[in-house]
């Protein structure tokens, strides 16, 4: 990073360009300029600008936090033009060609390397006679440009980890070994997801679609039950116990019934619970209420035969007494006593 007056320069080497390292590479050369100038001219790299849509680049979310924790205006180059930003460009060459040059930079690690390009922009590149301003770099920045640096900002910026990943089928994606969800419209798409020291949040390109406290623990699952499709809702939302609620709400033998329906002991009836419930909103409380007292009676509450009882509007007819069925309800008990079983004692 080059301040444009004073061509006073900011160097330091890394192995990528992650968002999370763009970003310190900025909080780290304004540490060492002791400001933030008012704009900041950059190229067209991912971590900085997702797209380009003709005079308007679109910025990614955590540069856009970091502009406006910082207070600079960022302003991106027409993709191709290097000359726009030539003094950075001229300062790359002469970093390549005067402090790289013979260095045996195999031998040294990534903090010597940084430690020791601090102290050549010190005692090298800040006080050459510049071939532009015919002055030492650093001498214009202690005297002039340093003063017009915004100052730094008292609280620190919370460091965003950048994530891309796939919505899966459950409406989830995974973020180390983490599971947070996201709008089932969505199912297929790349998202990027942002994690911050306590929110995460996920995007689709730049509208934010889902936010989610952190979870501490691996394995953890943070869903939002708006996002699945309303189906799938209907299983998160109405358990056994919720169930039992709502069929009380519409009446006793209502209640009655999906209690039975969910006493079973062999097969889930909460699928047909479920749909005897969504009978209501169709028929009103009154009707499917006297539909399951009669499907009480003539025992058999499977929803076809609910269903089948208004759909004939039989729910109010006088019920035959003679003709209540009991043999429909199943009884998982033994049809003999167990002693029938074994033989007698001392018996062979």
């Amino acid at each position: 990073m080059t301040l444009s007056w004073s061509q006073h320069m900011y160097i330091e080497f890394v192995f990528d360009q992650k968002m999370e390292t763009w970003l310190t590479c900025h909080e780290n050369a304004f540490r060492w300029f002791g400001g933030v100038p008012q704009r900041v001219v950059i190229d067209n790299l991912k971590a900085a600008v997702l797209k380009r849509e003709l005079q308007d680049p679109v910025l990614s979310v955590p540069y856009r936090k970091l502009a406006r924790h910082y207070g600079f205006i960022v302003s991106a180059n027409r993709p191709r033009t290097p000359r726009h930003k030539g003094k950075v460009e001229r300062g790359v060459k002469y970093v390549k060609g005067n402090f790289i040059a013979g260095e045996e930079l195999k031998s040294m690690d990534l903090v010597r390397l940084n430690e020791k390009g601090k102290e050549w922009v010190l005692q090298v590149a800040g006080v050459r006679d510049h071939g532009t301003t015919h002055e030492e770099p650093l001498t214009r920045y202690h005297r002039v440009e340093r003063h017009t640096l915004n100052p730094l900002p008292t609280q620190p910026f919370e460091l965003i980890k950048v994530y891309r990943a796939t919505l899966h089928h459950d409406c989830h994606v995974v973020v180390d070994s983490r599971y947070y969800s996201a709008p089932y419209t969505l199912i297929g798409k790349k998202l990027d997801v942002y994690v911050g020291r306590r929110v995460v949040e996920i995007y689709h390109e730049t509208e934010l679609v889902a936010t989610h406290l952190v979870l501490e623990k691996k394995g953890g699952r943070a869903t939002r039950i708006a996002d699945y499709p309303q189906h799938k809702r209907e299983w998160l939302e109405k358990t056994p116990t919720r169930c039992r609620e709502l069929a009380v709400a519409v009446g006793p033998w209502c209640g009655e019934a999906v209690a039975e329906l969910l006493s079973d002991r062999v097969q889930d009836r909460l699928p047909s619970v479920h749909s005897l419930l969504r009978l209501e909103k169709k028929v009103g409380s009154k009707r499917l209420e006297a539909a399951c007292k009669r499907a009480l009676h003539y025992g058999d509450l499977r929803y076809v035969r609910v269903k089948g009882i208004l759909s004939a509007g039989l729910e109010n007819e006088t019920v035959d007494e003679e003709a209540t069925i009991t043999g429909q309800r199943e009884s998982y008990r033994y049809a003999r006593s167990s002693s029938s079983y074994f033989f007698p004692q001392g018996v062979r």
